[in-house]
Parts: structure tokens; sequence; C-alpha cells
């Protein structure tokens, strides 16, 4: 099934801001409800990991479902997309992840423009940075090379993980890391720390394709005894 551009980009924008809505509110929800930090995160990162199930499913067969710049990165240098559609997509997807935060302000009856306060920054939440980006385009060229209609569930699953194993909770990124700019709340990264974010991501991203891209290519030789 093939999608015009126009559907394509409305699927990334609504898919960004669905998912930072979904970060952005279930941070506030999770910090109202319980004074206790690893209560708020769980709930934060059970509510990411279910969204992006439902969201891949839905908008995967329309734009791919990136919702995420560094993945259509990945996919431009692969040579799979466009790049003046993959411009695009990042355009509507930093626009959708902003749009996001004020959702889930305006959910919450809290003020609609906000600039975060909270500190992320440091060599290890960039080095986490890095290892969060690389594991999930890992997770999507592996689920897309072997078991494609599993590749939701792949992203789910590996978000919620590494929202406890990185340093940084997985921003893993650039669009949300914006989006969460301007939300003053749980999820929240002051815009002087979301330049390295985005830059960690970008890395992690690169670093995945380049690795990845050798690991799942058999060897010439073992595709023609294969195809015999």
């Amino acid at each position: 099934m093939s999608f015009d551009p126009a559907r394509r980009l409305a699927a990334e924008a609504l898919g960004t801001l669905a998912l930072v809505a979904t970060v952005v509110g279930s941070g506030i929800m999770g910090a109202a409800l319980s004074d206790d930090t690893a209560v708020s995160l769980l709930a934060n990162t059970i509510a990411t990991g279910a969204i992006l199930v439902v969201l891949i499913t839905l908008f995967g067969p329309v734009s791919g479902a990136h919702f995420n710049p560094a993945v259509t990165l990945v996919f431009a240098l692969r040579r799979e997309l466009p790049w003046a559609q993959a411009g695009a997509y990042v355009v509507v997807q930093v626009a959708g992840g902003i749009a996001g935060s004020l959702l889930a302000h305006a959910m919450f009856d809290l003020p609609l423009w906000q600039v975060s306060t909270t500190l992320r920054s440091g060599t290890g939440q960039w080095l986490a940075e890095i290892v969060a980006t690389f594991g999930l385009i890992a997770a999507i060229l592996g689920g897309l090379r072997f078991r494609a209609e599993a590749v939701a569930w792949l992203v789910g699953l590996y978000i919620t993980a590494a929202y406890w194993f990185t340093a940084s909770t997985s921003f893993a990124n650039p669009a949300v890391a914006i989006g969460r700019a301007v939300s003053d709340t749980f999820a929240g990264i002051r815009p002087a720390d979301v330049p390295a974010f985005v830059l960690a991501e970008i890395a992690g991203a690169a670093l995945a394709l380049a690795f990845f891209g050798w690991l799942l290519s058999p060897q010439s030789g073992t595709r023609a005894a294969a195809a015999e």
C-alpha cells in the first residue's frame, strides 16, 4: 500500500505529537500521584513503551512510523527515503514534538509555553544517549531484517528497558528532546542541554547504521549458496 507525501507527513506529525504527549503527560501524572521518583519513572516508562507499540503498528504502513529524525537519517543514508522527503519528515517531527508537549500541558491545566530547567548534561548522559540510540536503530534494522511484523514490539520493549539501563532515561530521539525542552515538568530537559543530546543521538544512529549494515549483510558467497 502506497501513501502520498501529504499523508506520510501527517502520519509523522501526529505520531510524534502523540509520542511526546504521552512521554510528558505520563510524567506529569506520575509525579502528581507519587512523591517517589522511581514510581513516577515507572509510570513514564510503561506509558511510553505501550504507546510506541500502538503508534508504530498504526502508522508504520503509512509513513514507516519514524517519529524520530535519527531514524529518518538512517533510512535516508540507506537510500530508502529520498533526502527531500527526509527533510520534510524532520520538520514535521520536530513540530509534532513541540505540539505534543503543549497538548500535555493543556490536558493538565498547566501553562502551555514553558522552558525546562531540568539539568541533563555530562559525559555519562551523552554516552547514554549514544548507547540508547544505537540500540534503538539495532532493534529497528534487526527487526526489519528478520521479523518485520515484530518491529513495533521490539521498539516498545527496547525503549521500556532503556529507560532503566541508561543514565539519560533513553531519549534516543532529537524531536523528543526538543519537545521535552519546552516542558518544565518531570520529563523536561534544559534547552541548553539539547544540542549535545542531539549530537549524541546522531552519533549513536550513525554507529548502528555502520555496524549493522555490515553485520546483517551476508557474504556474496553465502548468498550464492543460499540461491542454489
